[in-house]
């Protein structure tokens, strides 16, 4: 197969239309004019490597186009073929309009009608590729923003109305200096590609917020790009004329066919058994919980995969991809493997080999948890940091090692390498947001029309006795304090770190961990009630971690001196700064650490991040050195002495400065 030969080629006297399939007994062209009538049905002629082919005269760009595909119908054995289903090419690289759920869209063959009024129709496009493509923005320690498009803007009073809930909501400059102002290296995009409800939502009047439920991998959804393509080369122009890259999350596993009693699109009614995995007996394997699993050990799917990672870096420029439950793209009968044949491909690939790779370690199949392994140079959600800081600022015992692991960049997790690959986050889309992890111990998912069954039961969040809102000042102040010392553990630690868009400022889904029906204002960010105060901390703790590459560095804290025989890269200390010794680490007790890094400020000097997670104050002591002093990093200014006290259940940054720098004449 030549997938780059696949798809609608417009040329000088037509359309160049292949389509591959190797099961299909015929697949026909169907052109569809404005008002979306079937104008004409044309035969495909079947070449020997199961591409069906056919050169269109006088077909421009602009024309409207789906395939039939007819053969054996036998779903028990993964045969689909239904020449009534209308099924979208799934190299389209644009659509006519979003798809709209309908239950005649899963009818078996011989009980529905034509489909073909409830299916967008892909484009003809004639696309201009990027004349040189540049490097990544992006580097590995930055700070990743994971936005959703729609959610982000769709409150948003200073973005045109027009303009909310789409990509060009990107490109307003009111969006990029609040992107500058917190530091952000690259906004990672929730998916942006073609979706479809999952068939139990419209019932309830529910839609798919978060686009985890594809139908095309190229095509965008017309909702968020109303120009396709253009619309997201334009915001990635945007954004890094600012100096900030764009990820795209990307959704390979699986797509919005789902099961064997969901819609016929596309894959499904083309090849079901070449790109999809299925069992012998001819079920569908679900290694993604959303009824199927794509099948990346097969050419076909690889094939699809590599060309719409291409399409996205040649036409858009993007710095690279976040790959949702990526274990699939590594699994064949015998599991998972991070050498398969897709990911090696990745790595390979000229086009890819410079781009930015970060995986979703885990899916719900046999082996499905892989964290650590998928190998350089792939990025990894860490979820074991994300784990033992909700834990430890909760206030379980025994965490203050864990912690120093998190912080010094999960060797334990990375073994055997020398540079961290963690994607470090305290909250992401799926589960409690940051401001909800101190508001709530318990989920409610009430409005997802589940019964509150959906959604994890464990979230590792604490409520200060009150579950939900308060206007108990004690309360507020407590969780404030606590949503700071979260922020602040985060851009203390090895590695790349990843906050989720409104987190900055404290927004809240009501406790709902699991909202990914709700395009709605329980997700949509609400610009108005914004906690200055909390976004303004966020704005100086990513100041000081991009003025202090000691932060951002990816390389493991070992204890050991530099290279250059200076101070050790690492300290641990107790709060009276002394080292930790053996009894210190394994006191269950204990809830205070110091982090002191090496040559890690100023002219030779070492930053301490204090970290007190006990509810009690207390003060810190801090080792002296001839010729400097410490001050305060987030507060020059400041006036301190070698010790601080600290108040309970927070994080403060000490730099050690040289004296007359910030300080005056020696004391």
């Amino acid at each position: 197969m030549a997938p780059a030969t696949l798809g609608a080629r417009p040329d000088t006297s037509g359309t160049e239309f292949a389509v591959w399939s190797s099961r299909a007994g015929k697949i026909d062209l169907c052109l569809f004019d404005a008002a979306d009538h079937e104008i004409e049905r044309l035969p495909m002629v079947r070449g020997e490597d199961g591409i069906f082919r056919l050169h269109a005269k006088g077909i421009t760009a602009g024309t409207r186009y789906g395939y039939r595909a007819d053969g054996d119908y036998d779903p028990a054995r993964g045969l689909w073929f239904d020449p009534d289903k209308l099924l979208v090419d799934p190299y389209a690289v644009l659509i006519d309009r979003p798809y709209v759920y309908d239950a005649k869209l899963g009818a078996r063959r011989g009980e529905g009608s034509d489909t073909a009024p409830l299916v967008p129709k892909a484009v003809v496009a004639a696309l201009s590729g990027i004349p040189s493509v540049p490097p990544p923005l992006f580097q590995p320690g930055g700070l990743i923003y994971e936005l959703p498009v729609r959610a982000f803007s769709m409150r948003h009073p200073d973005v045109p109305e027009n303009d909310r809930g789409t990509l060009r909501a990107l490109t307003h400059p009111v969006v990029i200096d609040h992107l500058k102002k917190i530091g952000v290296s690259a906004v990672e995009l929730m998916p942006i590609t073609a979706k479809v409800d999952e068939r139990h939502l419209p019932p309830l009047g529910l839609t798919n917020a978060w686009g985890y439920n594809p139908v095309t991998f190229m095509a965008l959804d017309p909702h968020l790009a109303p120009a396709g393509i253009g619309d997201l080369r334009a915001a990635t122009d945007a954004l890094r004329k600012a100096g900030i890259g764009v990820i795209l999350d990307l959704v390979f596993n699986h797509t919005g066919e789902s099961d064997e009693h969901g819609p016929t699109l596309s894959l499904r009614g083309l090849d079901s058994l070449a790109y999809y995995r299925q069992a012998s007996d001819g079920r569908l394997i679900n290694d993604t919980g959303t009824g199927n699993t794509l099948a990346c050990d097969h050419p076909a799917a690889r094939d699809l995969v590599l060309a719409s990672l291409h399409h996205f870096v040649r036409h858009a420029g993007v710095d690279g991809f976040r790959f949702d439950l990526a274990p699939v793209l590594g699994r064949d009968d015998n599991g998972f493997t991070p050498n398969a044949q897709l990911l090696a491909a990745m790595r390979a690939d000229p086009v890819l080999s410079d781009r930015i790779l970060i995986a979703e370690p885990w899916d719900i199949g046999t082996g499905g948890y892989q964290l650590g392994q998928f190998g350089s140079p792939f990025l990894e959600w860490n979820d074991k940091y994300r784990d033992d800081v909700r834990r430890f600022w909760r206030g379980d015992a025994g965490l203050v090692g864990r912690l120093a692991t998190r912080l010094a960049g999960s060797s334990d997790v990375f073994a055997g390498e020398t540079q961290s690959r963690s994607v470090n986050f305290i909250a992401a889309h799926d589960g409690m947001t940051l401001a909800d992890l101190v508001r709530y111990e318990k989920k409610h998912n009430q409005a997802n029309g589940e019964a509150n069954r959906d959604g994890h039961n464990e979230n590792l969040s604490w409520n200060f006795g009150v579950e939900g809102e308060s206007t108990e000042p004690y309360i507020a102040a407590r969780r404030a304090g606590d949503q700071r010392a979260l922020l602040a553990t985060l851009f203390a630690s090895r590695g790349t770190i990843m906050l989720t868009a409104g987190d900055e400022f404290g927004r809240s889904q009501g406790g709902n961990n699991n909202a990914y029906a709700q395009d709605n204002d329980l997700t949509w960010l609400d610009w108005g009630r914004r906690d200055q105060s909390l976004e303004d901390h966020v704005a100086a703790l990513s100041a000081l971690r991009a003025d202090l590459p000691a932060l951002r560095d990816t390389v493991f804290l070992t204890g050991q001196p530099h290279d250059d025989g200076g101070l050790p890269d690492v300290v641990w200390m107790t709060e009276t700064g002394l080292p930790m010794d053996e009894a210190a680490w394994n006191d269950p007790s204990r809830h205070r650490l110091a982090m002191v890094l090496g040559n890690a400020g100023v002219d030779g000097g070492r930053l301490a991040v204090l970290v007190n997670g006990d509810r009690r104050s207390s003060t810190f002591v801090l080792p002296l050195r001839d010729g400097y002093h410490w001050s305060d990093a987030l507060d020059p200014d400041a006036s301190v002495e070698a010790w601080r006290l600290i108040e309970g259940r927070a994080v403060c940054f000490m730099i050690e400065r040289q004296w007359g720098e910030n300080s005056g004449e020696p004391r």
